[in-house]
């Protein structure tokens, strides 16, 4: 059995990384840490786990002593950074959930965060953590940078459209619809109750910072300089993504070519499923998978890219563990054969 870390476990995000790995056959959750509720227990803040993860949590000071193979950080953006720069030549690999190192320097993250960034050579080491695109990187990563929520459905579902330069590289645009869950467990005004409920909301426009992170690992993941136009809406739920992707044909395309393009690049992805109807989120929830729908409409001459996926699994915790599977040489699939919760 190999030793992992959880840094921050009392989100949505460390909590949804138990609930995978509590029956992880290969991985012991050696350590839960959280400054804040220092001695109490797991199931004290998630009482969910009660009978299932009652472990006493403890400051990511004591990570040292636990001498895990892997740490994973569900810690805010500006905060993890701070660890890894720290924990830089430890001999545990590092899978950093937070956007500290998905960017490709320390002045593009300075311009969509607004954030110094205190350990900059780490942008040299981290590898984005899309296993779909990098699955060799990854393997071979001591630092794994977790794609964000969005970009992650953006990105798989623009990918092979780009990579074959079918598209107008400048006129991509990606509308996303997001559960709440992606603002995080802390209350905010925007995820009140009474204002998320009955409502609809588009927000983050010209300016939301997974906009340069689609951006940037499209232009490098295809070899093909794009520009992105990204547009996040608030839904009354709790969680899931559903993004709609807007290209242009640079030539002649039919919807045939398009279902066989993607076929081509994603039949024997075990987190892809090609769907032939626009998928739904909760037909995906609680899940690992992308299910994505390519069309093209004759009428505009526009072609159509639908994806959905959990924002807290395939969006954060379970790629991080099926990153972890990569790192550790498991079989990826390994605690992620789950089945979506429907109704």
């Amino acid at each position: 059995m190999k030793k992992i870390a959880i840094i921050g476990a009392t989100g949505y995000t460390g909590s949804e990384l138990v609930r995978i790995l509590a029956f992880h056959e290969q991985v012991e959750i050696e350590l839960i840490t959280s400054e804040t509720y220092k001695g109490k227990k797991f199931s004290d803040i998630h009482p969910q786990f009660k009978g299932i993860c009652d472990v006493e949590l403890q400051s990511a000071d004591d990570v040292e002593e636990y001498e895990p193979e892997l740490v994973f950080l569900a810690l805010p953006h500006g905060v993890s950074m701070e660890y890894v720069k720290k924990w830089k030549d430890k001999p545990f690999g590092i899978i950093d959930l937070s956007g500290d190192f998905r960017l490709k320097s320390p002045e593009s993250f300075y311009n969509w965060y607004k954030i110094e960034h205190s350990y900059p050579e780490g942008f040299g080491h981290a590898v984005f953590g899309l296993p779909e695109l990098y699955r060799e990187q990854i393997s071979s990563s001591r630092l794994v940078a977790n794609p964000g929520c969005f970009p992650t459905g953006a990105i798989l579902g623009t990918y092979p459209l780009l990579k074959e330069k079918l598209i107008d590289p400048n006129r991509i645009f990606v509308d996303s619809k997001t559960g709440v869950t992606g603002a995080g467990v802390k209350p905010k005004g925007v995820t009140h109750f009474p204002n998320v409920n009955d409502n609809f909301k588009a927000y983050g426009i010209k300016g939301h910072r997974h906009t340069i992170e689609i951006q940037e690992i499209l232009s490098e993941s295809s070899g093909t300089e794009s520009t992105v136009q990204f547009t996040p809406h608030l839904l009354p739920v709790d969680r899931g993504i559903l993004t709609t992707i807007y290209a242009i044909p640079s030539g002649k395309i039919s919807e045939q070519d398009l279902k066989e393009l993607y076929n081509r690049y994603y039949d024997k992805e075990s987190f892809i499923r090609l769907r032939n109807v626009p998928p739904e989120i909760k037909q995906v929830r609680g899940t690992n998978y992308t299910d994505i729908a390519p069309f093209f409409d004759e009428r505009t001459g526009n072609i159509l890219i639908f994806a959905a996926i959990d924002n807290l699994v395939k969006g954060a915790a379970g790629q991080a563990v099926q990153n972890m599977n990569l790192m550790l040489g498991f079989d990826e699939k390994e605690a992620l054969n789950l089945i979506p919760v429907m109704p």
